[in-house]
């Protein structure tokens, strides 16, 4: 534990661990939890990362933010973290929890006596909400070739709706494309807290497996920009903003990952991430292994490209493309 003192305003840091469960060799298995806290009463954010093992850059995007905040000085409320969830994902550099082979972001909020995965979310889980935070930013990786973008998950509706409107407005703050999940999966780490009336955002700051330092940089901007929305940290010169075509700017596009391929064999791309695409445009073929044209992928709406996918072996049904579909 560290305290640190600016502007005479005192805040305290502290790194420690959470225990997740015991191995066969009697080694202990724990989460590192990080904390940095002001003297002044505020907000409380929540940072993750690394939910999914191969998805690394959150983990030092996390570790930046943190020395950004200790230097700069955090000016009310507090900042927690869990860097690094799924430790034995990213040891092994696997999407999921590699003993169970199960995906933790799909076994939210968790169950104390269940699978290994609902054990371990149910600890984490119930570690964020006990400190009844007004905002969790959960920290992913995508595509090799994406661009960062800010998820907003679909409305859980019922009695949610206030954190949902709070989550949405953030993501307004975030300085990414805006992009709207179409697909409700209730055992997500971001909408189990949203039904838990907390707001949620996920970030997709490109590449996964190694750690890309210019996807770090538009993290660490693009949260300490949501932090000084909040009176947390102080105003940056110049507010953060990917650049983004202004046909997308500020708006709130739908995520989409159709047309799908209907063959096999090599795809060539004709748009890359950040590209406009139009309703009708084509934007990959795929070819055998003689080089004869076996499909043209069509965009199916106007929008943009946010990602193809890492390899260009086609199979009929596979995803080929990202989008956000302009409205």
């Amino acid at each position: 534990m560290a305290t640190g003192k600016s502007q005479g305003v005192p805040q305290k840091v502290r790194y420690s661990f959470l225990k997740i469960l015991t191995g066969s060799d009697l080694s202990r298995r724990r989460l590192p939890f990080m904390s940095v806290e002001s003297a002044e009463q505020g907000p409380v954010v929540w940072l993750a990362g690394c939910i999914h093992g191969d998805e690394v850059t959150g983990i030092v995007t996390i570790q930046e933010v943190f020395k950004r905040i200790q230097k700069q000085h955090l000016l009310r409320g507090s900042v927690y973290a869990f860097p690094l969830m799924n430790p034995i994902g990213f040891e092994t550099g696997s999407r999921n929890i590699t003993l169970s082979r199960e995906d933790l972001n799909r076994s939210f909020p968790g169950r104390a006596n269940g699978s290994l995965a609902e054990r371990i979310a149910e600890k984490i889980f119930a570690t964020i909400t006990e400190t009844n935070p007004d905002l969790v930013l959960d920290l992913h990786n995508d595509w090799m070739k994406s661009i960062p973008y800010v998820v907003v998950e679909p409305s859980p509706g019922g009695g949610h709706q206030k954190a949902y409107k709070q989550a949405a407005t953030i993501a307004g703050k975030a300085g990414f494309l805006v992009i709207l999940e179409t697909e409700q999966v209730s055992s997500s780490f971001a909408n189990s807290l949203l039904r838990h009336g907390v707001p949620a955002l996920t970030i997709e700051l490109g590449e996964s497996y190694v750690v890309n330092e210019q996807n770090v940089a538009y993290g660490v901007d693009s949260i300490l920009a949501i932090l000084a929305h909040l009176d947390m940290v102080e105003q940056p010169g110049e507010a953060f903003s990917f650049d983004l075509p202004a046909a997308v700017s500020g708006k709130m596009l739908e995520f989409s990952s159709q047309p799908v391929g209907s063959a096999s064999g090599i795809i060539r791309f004709l748009a890359g991430p950040g590209d406009l695409v139009k309703k009708g445009q084509p934007v990959a073929k795929i070819y055998n292994a003689f080089g004869k044209l076996q499909d043209t992928v069509v965009c199916l709406s106007d929008g943009i490209v946010l990602g193809h996918s890492d390899s260009s072996v086609a199979f009929p049904g596979a995803p080929i493309m990202a989008f956000g579909i302009i409205q």
